[in-house]
């Protein structure tokens, strides 16, 4: 769970701190420094909400049955797999653009007022920060209920996405993000694939879909869950040595289709990603 929790937080986390840190540079750039305690009240805002979200979903799953936990678990991991595979293929897409996008409307929302600026800093990390809360519980259900595995490894994640935010802010190191980014979605894609099987073999669990006996193989006798190895392969990529047919069937459909789609070239002449939030100033 640690790595692929870290890697989730990692991801998500760069992409809210290099927001901020375009927001920031922008407004010191500019001479208009006033406005950045209205950029930190919307971020805390939205990390407030996002946190928030995780906890009504982690502790609401608790109170109801076994069944209707499945549902509600398997439902979740669904949405936290659109979500996933949603934000890989927006920052392939924007990324490029990105520190101009956000630079235009911060530009707007000085214009109209202190709470367009709180709103502007809120909507671009909030994006995150939910994607991130719904993830959390579907890794919180994946883990058999525990958070504490799932937390270190968003709370890792975070912590050096925050570090390397802050070097590229400082212009202490250059980081070619284009090459990060595609690295850590191709990454993504399998651990996306691993958490939408679990979510089907949740909602079989739960009684909505069929299938729950019917095996396309069980390697438990060679791959014991409780080897370090099993626990590793679970943790990284929500392996099941006894998986069914189903589960199979929505893990290689989804790997074989996203995966290239994530992978084949940008249309049109590319242009570098920034790699220093300073060039954003």
């Amino acid at each position: 769970m640690l790595f692929s929790n870290a890697l989730i937080g990692l991801r998500e986390g760069l992409e809210a701190v290099l927001v901020v840190s375009i927001l920031v540079a922008f407004l010191v750039r500019t001479e208009r420094r006033r406005a950045l305690p209205l950029v930190w009240a919307g971020v805390g805002v939205a990390v407030a909400l996002s946190v928030g979200l995780g906890a009504v979903l982690t502790y609401t799953a608790a109170t109801l049955s076994f069944e209707a936990q499945e549902a509600f678990g398997g439902i979740a991991s669904i949405i936290a797999v659109a979500f996933v595979t949603g934000m890989i293929f927006w920052m392939r897409r924007a990324g490029r653009t990105l520190a101009a996008q956000l630079r235009g409307q911060l530009d707007e929302a000085l214009q109209l007022g202190p709470v367009a600026v709180a709103t502007v800093a809120f909507l671009a990390v909030a994006r995150e920060g939910m994607e991130t809360a719904v993830f959390f519980f579907s890794s919180v259900q994946s883990a058999g209920g525990g958070t504490v595995l799932p937390l270190v490894g968003f709370l890792i994640g975070i912590t050096i996405s925050i570090l390397l935010g802050w070097l590229l802010y400082a212009g202490a190191i250059k980081v070619n993000l284009s090459k990060f980014f595609t690295v850590t979605g191709v990454l993504l894609v399998f651990v996306a694939a691993g958490v939408f099987a679990y979510g089907v073999h949740d909602l079989q669990e739960a009684s909505l879909l069929p299938g729950l006996h019917t095996l396309a193989f069980d390697v438990s006798a060679y791959v014991p869950p409780n080897s370090w190895y099993g626990s590793l392969l679970k943790g990284i990529f929500n392996f099941s040595p006894e998986t069914t047919v189903l589960e199979a069937v929505v893990w290689v459909g989804y790997v074989v289709i996203v995966l290239p789609l994530f992978l084949r070239p940008h249309r049109g002449a590319a242009r570098p990603v920034e790699t220093r939030t300073g060039d954003a100033k």
